[in-house]
């Protein structure tokens, strides 16, 4: 193939998902408010479907917690974007070099791609030359009919891995934050979510 899969690289804004799944889908990294709002009405018209158990919150405290601008989004949020669009959403995971496809089992008939570093999301695209202006990328991608793995996805995953090779990615287990409120420092996420617990307090900062 003429070309290479490039990495578009999205703020790090705490809505890095949502304005991943922007660009990949509509070319605009400015979806994340309205994308979240997509996410809470899709949920609030279902509480059955997402109860309790499949949320980790009550409906009603998942809505307003998923307005938040400074709240991640994760695979509840990226199967639920997948339904929204109609397409599949290929999440490559730097660490582990694992492809997660959201909404494969809905026969959409076109897939977009992301790239997740354990902490962050960002687009990937089929560029002509790795130089070549973001006008002219590709993110939308058909899905071979036997869903083999197609040339573009092969590109994907060899980007993918040279990144792993690479360390490329944040080891959530081990890697030290300082909460941006009150200076504390935390290591893996597992302190990090027990400190927002006990605080309230959800704006960390990765730190070496």
């Amino acid at each position: 193939m003429e070309g290479a899969v490039v990495r578009r690289v999205i703020p790090s804004d705490n809505s890095c998902l949502f304005n991943a799944v922007g660009y990949v889908m509509e070319h605009n990294r400015h979806k994340a408010s309205e994308l979240r709002q997509v996410i809470a009405a899709a949920v609030a018209s279902d509480s059955e479907k997402y109860n309790e158990a499949f949320l980790g919150k009550p409906n009603g405290e998942y809505c307003e917690w998923i307005l938040d601008s400074d709240k991640w989004g994760g695979a509840i949020e990226l199967s639920i974007l997948s339904e929204y669009y109609g397409r599949e959403i290929a999440a490559y995971d730097i660490q582990t070099t694992r492809c997660d496809i959201y909404g494969q089992d809905m026969k959409h008939k076109e897939r977009a791609m992301l790239i997740y570093d354990g902490i962050h999301y960002d687009a990937l695209a089929f560029s002509p030359s790795d130089g070549a202006p973001e006008e002219f990328d590709q993110t939308i991608f058909p899905i071979l009919s036997d869903r083999t793995i197609g040339p573009v996805e092969r590109l994907a995953l060899d980007l993918v891995k040279d990144s792993n090779r690479r360390r490329s990615y944040t080891d959530t287990s081990s890697f030290t934050l300082r909460c941006g409120v009150c200076q504390i420092g935390v290591v893996g996420q597992k302190e990090a979510v027990e400190h927002a617990q006990a605080t309230g307090h959800m704006n960390f900062q990765e730190y070496k």
